[in-house]
This record gives C-alpha cells, sequence and structure tokens, in this order.
C-alpha cells in the first residue's frame, strides 16, 4: 500500500490536495519531482510509479482542479490551461520555494505542464519536463494546419488517423450526453475493464480514486475550455526547460506524428519512443520510472550512467523513423550486415556491431559514427551458444535492452548433401539456425521482461522454399529458420514484439567468394563461377537492407526479396511440382 502524506495548497481561489510519497529511508538531499496526472486519474495514477523513483527523488503529486480530493469549480472558464499552469507553479513554490523542480506529467497532465514549460521564465521553478501522452496543444494546433495547408496524401494521411484516434474529444464536447454516459458507465468496474480490453492494463493493482464517476464528469471541462480555441488559434512558445517526450507508438489517442514540431520550439529536447500505449503509467510503470530517473539525473549531474537510451535520444532535428532506438546486427562486418548497419543508423539508431571479423566490424562502426549515431563492436561466433548469452547480456548492461535485433550471421554450404563431411553440417547448422535461435532466445527473453515491445529480423533464404540438390544442407538451415520465425512470432504477439522472416535470392555479397561446396573436383573453379553469377545478377545488399528496414516498420513476417525469391515463395506453395522439377538441376560441375 502507497502511503502519501496530504497537504493542501491554494492557488487561484482553489483548494488543491497535495500528497507527498512517505519515504523515511531515502536520502534527505534528494532533487524534488512533481507528478502531474490527467482525465480521468488522480494522484492515484502513480501509486505503482512513485515508490520506483523515490531513493532517487522526492515524489510530489497533487489533485489537479476538478479531480480527487481538490476544488472542482464549475465555470468551465476555470479550466483554461493559463490557470492549470498557475496551480502547477503554486504547488512548486510550496513544495520547493526557491529550488527547481523536475515534472513528470501524463495526459492532461502533460499537456498542461506543457503550458507551464512555455510560460517566460519557467525555467527558475522548472528544471525538466518529462511529458508522456500529452502534447503542448499550441504545437499540435501548428501540426494540424501546417498539415492541412500542404494537403499532401501523406500530411493528410497523418492527419486522418489523428482525427479517428481523437474522435473522442468532439464527443466529449457535446453537452449533457457525455456527461450522462459517465453518470451511467463511469463506475471503477467498467472503467477498469475498458483499460484492459484496449491496451492490456492489468485488473489487479491499478488505483483509482474514489471519486472516480465525478472525475470523469468534471474532467470533461478540460476539453470543453481548451480544444477548439488552441486548435484554431494556435500560440506556439519556445522553452528552454528540458524536456523528454515518452512517444508510445501504440497510443489509442495519440499518433506519434503529431509530436514532428517539437522540436522547433523546445530547444533542450529528447525523445524516447516505445512500442507501448497511452496508460504507460499502469501497464509498464517500471520502464517509466526507469526512464524519468535516467532523465532527471542527466540533467542533475550532466551525464547519463544508465543504459536506458535517453543519452541516443537527443533530437536536434525532426524525429527519425528509428531514433533513439537501440539495434544489434550481427554478421555485421560484411555485405547484408553492414548495409542493415548503415540504414538503421541512418535513421537514428544506435547499432551493436557483431562479428567474428572484428576489423571488418570497425569499418562499418566507422561509418556509422559518420551518420552521427553511436556505434559499439563486439567479437562474437554465433556458433556458441554460450557466447551469445554472454553477448546478450553484455549488452543489455553497457547499452539497455535493444529495440531491434538483426540476427544475420551466416555461411553457405553447396554441392552433394552426402557428400559433406559430418564437421561441415555441424559447423552450418551451429551458425546458420542455432546461432539465429541463441540470439532469438538470449534477446527476445530481455524484451518481454522490459515489457515495452521490439523487433527481432531473422536472415533467412529463398532456399527456405526453394529445394535444389546442390543446396539441400544450407535449405535445411534456412528453412529451419523460417518456421521458427513464424513460430516464435506467433509466441511473442502478445508481447509486442514482432518477428521477421528475411529471404533474399541471388544476393551478391562475399559469402559466395568463401562458400564451400561439397563433393566436387573443382571446388575452387565452381566457386569462382558462383561468384561471378551472383556478380553479374547485380543484386546489391543495401537493397536487402532496405527491405529489413521496411519490414521492421511495418511489421511484416516473412519478406521474400529478390524477385526469384518471390516468384520462388509463390511457386513453391501453388505448384509445388515445378519446385521439384527444377531442383533437379545442377549448379555445379
Amino acid at each position: 500500500m502507497v502511503s502519501w502524506n496530504r497537504s493542501s495548497v491554494s492557488s487561484d481561489g482553489m483548494d488543491l490536495a497535495v500528497f507527498e510519497l512517505e519515504a523515511p529511508d531515502a536520502p534527505a538531499d534528494r532533487p524534488t519531482a512533481v507528478l502531474v496526472h490527467g482525465w480521468p486519474d488522480s494522484h492515484h495514477l502513480w501509486d505503482n510509479v512513485a515508490p520506483l523513483l523515490a531513493d532517487d527523488v522526492r515524489v510530489i503529486s497533487y489533485d489537479t482542479r476538478g479531480y480527487g480530493e481538490s476544488t472542482r469549480p464549475d465555470q468551465v472558464e476555470a479550466y483554461r490551461l493559463e490557470h492549470l499552469a498557475q496551480d502547477l507553479f503554486a504547488v512548486i513554490d510550496a513544495v520547493s520555494p526557491g529550488v527547481p523542480v523536475h515534472v513528470i506529467g501524463h495526459d492532461w497532465g502533460s499537456v498542461q505542464a506543457w503550458e507551464a514549460v512555455t510560460t517566460p521564465g519557467a525555467e527558475d521553478r522548472i528544471k525538466s519536463f518529462t511529458s508522456v501522452s500529452g502534447p503542448n496543444l499550441d504545437f499540435l494546433g501548428e501540426w494540424a494546419h501546417a498539415n492541412i495547408t500542404r494537403p499532401t496524401p501523406g500530411n493528410v494521411g497523418r492527419a486522418l488517423s489523428q482525427v479517428a484516434s481523437s474522435a473522442y474529444t468532439a464527443f466529449f464536447q457535446l453537452p449533457v450526453l457525455p456527461q450522462a454516459f459517465f453518470s451511467a458507465f463511469g463506475s471503477e468496474k467498467v472503467w477498469t475493464e475498458f483499460l484492459h480490453a484496449v491496451e492490456g492494463t492489468p485488473r489487479e493493482n491499478v488505483s483509482f480514486a474514489p471519486t472516480l464517476r465525478e472525475d470523469m464528469i468534471s474532467g470533461l471541462r478540460f476539453y470543453s475550455a481548451n480544444i477548439r480555441e488552441k486548435l484554431a488559434r494556435p500560440n506556439p512558445r519556445p522553452t528552454v526547460v528540458p524536456v523528454l517526450e515518452v512517444v508510445n507508438e501504440r497510443d489509442i489517442a495519440l499518433r506519434p506524428a503529431i509530436y514532428d514540431l517539437t522540436h522547433t520550439h523546445a530547444n533542450k529536447l529528447w525523445r524516447k519512443n516505445s512500442a507501448t500505449g497511452h496508460w504507460l503509467p499502469y501497464t509498464n510503470p517500471t520502464y517509466l520510472a526507469d526512464t524519468a530517473r535516467e532523465f532527471i539525473a542527466m540533467i542533475e549531474n550532466g551525464t547519463s550512467s544508465a543504459p536506458n537510451t535517453i543519452d541516443r535520444a537527443r533530437r536536434l532535428g525532426p524525429p527519425q523513423k528509428l531514433g533513439g532506438k537501440l539495434a544489434v546486427i550481427t554478421g555485421a562486418g560484411s555485405g547484408i550486415g553492414r548495409e542493415t548497419a548503415y540504414a538503421l543508423a541512418e535513421l537514428g539508431c544506435e547499432v551493436v556491431l557483431a562479428d567474428i571479423n572484428v576489423a571488418g566490424a570497425e569499418e562499418t562502426a566507422t561509418e556509422c559514427k559518420a551518420k552521427g549515431v553511436l556505434s559499439h563492436v563486439y567479437d562474437l561466433d554465433v556458433s556458441s551458444t554460450t557466447a551469445v548469452n554472454e553477448f546478450a547480456e553484455n549488452v543489455r548492461r553497457a547499452h539497455g535492452v535493444p529495440d531491434i535485433v538483426v540476427n544475420n550471421a551466416g555461411i553457405a554450404l553447396a554441392g552433394s548433401a552426402l557428400a559433406a563431411s559430418d564437421a561441415q553440417v555441424d559447423r552450418l547448422f551451429d551458425i546458420n539456425l542455432r546461432g539465429v535461435i541463441s540470439g532469438s532466445r538470449a534477446f527476445g527473453k530481455q524484451m518481454v521482461e522490459r515489457g515495452t515491445g521490439g523487433h527481432i529480423v531473422n536472415l533467412a533464404s529463398a532456399a527456405a522454399f526453394t529445394p535444389s540438390r546442390e543446396l539441400g544442407l544450407y535449405s535445411a538451415s534456412k528453412a529451419g529458420v523460417l518456421m521458427f520465425c513464424e513460430s516464435l512470432r506467433a509466441e511473442l504477439a502478445e508481447h509486442k514484439i514482432g518477428v521477421t522472416a528475411i529471404c533474399p535470392g541471388i544476393v551478391h555479397t562475399n559469402i559466395t567468394s568463401v562458400t564451400e561446396i561439397a563433393g566436387t573436383d573443382d571446388e575452387e573453379g565452381n566457386r569462382k563461377r558462383i561468384d561471378a553469377f551472383y556478380a553479374k545478377r547485380g543484386f546489391t545488399p543495401d537493397k536487402v537492407a532496405r527491405d529489413i528496414v521496411k519490414a521492421v516498420l511495418a511489421n511484416k513476417a516473412v519478406v521474400p526479396v529478390t524477385p526469384e525469391a518471390k516468384f520462388g515463395y509463390r511457386s513453391y506453395r501453388f505448384f509445388p511440382w515445378a519446385s521439384r522439377i527444377a531442383a533437379r538441376q545442377k549448379l555445379t560441375k
């Protein structure tokens, strides 16, 4: 049970109920953090977050006007954002006179905190602001006008997506009807079931005020007092307060695109995206607490020591599609792995590059750093499950849990399955199949434990569904990868973790020049002929990398890359007899 000590603060004739978390064993010299809730919550929104912060910050929260134990004015005008911002300043002045505090806001708590931090002189009272699922309404209005006045298909699509997500706000501003609706259905049980249904919020250990129904109704005035005016006549103002935007990519109410213009007004802005929903304080309080604590520590100390991506989320321009993400790529020293690292770096990912060829990985890292991202190199032999597990743990400790993992490392083996040596077979399956499984399991466990989603990409091959008399063993290893991906995708879907099998066809990489060919009298000559054919084909690894990025962004399951791979994928599904006949053709002499 969370223990809060209650006090009162007067602001603009309102009596605000203020609460300080009891933490008798915590250091006395901690900085202060003020946590601000939204609709239809009270300070109890933070019951699962606050204790996780208590060792590092003195935690204060309050019931904003219209909620919980605070005054509920009847006039809509009383809920305008300028009044709510003054309430926040009054609380700060009371709990931390003369010493600026850190503010964490969710939903309307974030919206009103944005109003406060864009008020001139706010930096004298607010040292940092962590914004969760609540935009600056002036910035939002500016974004909406920009998308309407520049009606490109992309702009219109994004605008319509947000309109659909925000349709409930129009209902909330109607007279009588929304008040009647929440009078009838605003019980704690109904609200709990609704949150559980829309984004999996737990039914237990979620706290609401006894006044939940009344809060739902009085809180509707926030919408009536602010939405129409701010969207119709936005007045965006700058802020010098350091801001961290926590963007929930699965937010049912707010699309990530609406934050595109924040960087034009906040000159100390960080952004952290995750595959989470609107009610992050309920669904993953640990993740939110870790994120806020690291940001506060960074502002207090000037640097970040915890590996939770805050440092790499710094925004110096418009948000990048994968900005602030951490990506791990195996086999990153050349070929598809190298080009995938480049593609992810261009979209803002910090990259961890692993390869048994460390010198090659270092070359990849140098180019990634030139693109302005952090890059780290590890020596890794994926054929060793022990080594992969140790690598995953080292990454977690040093850099945090990755958002994207690309298990790319692989080798080829051609020729007769009967002529191959046991050592060749073991090495092939240890790298191509067991290495993929080990990497997926090690990092997949981390992603599940973190609880904020992620994506795993595994390199299969068109050989997985294109039988060939001279690629039987290689095909078997890649077919195993393909089916493993399909199965793992089903297992991890409930955790919002995507899994993709990438299936390239004929792609010219250095793998062809070192391919072992069993059962041939002219291995070197055959290898040169295969390499020359692949080179003449002209399909380069950067094209595969582009498809990998698209697969991550769209969460695709199976991606045949080259034209022959796409043909083979459909041919084997619908005309397997044709694939079997084609498989009899010899590739080598």
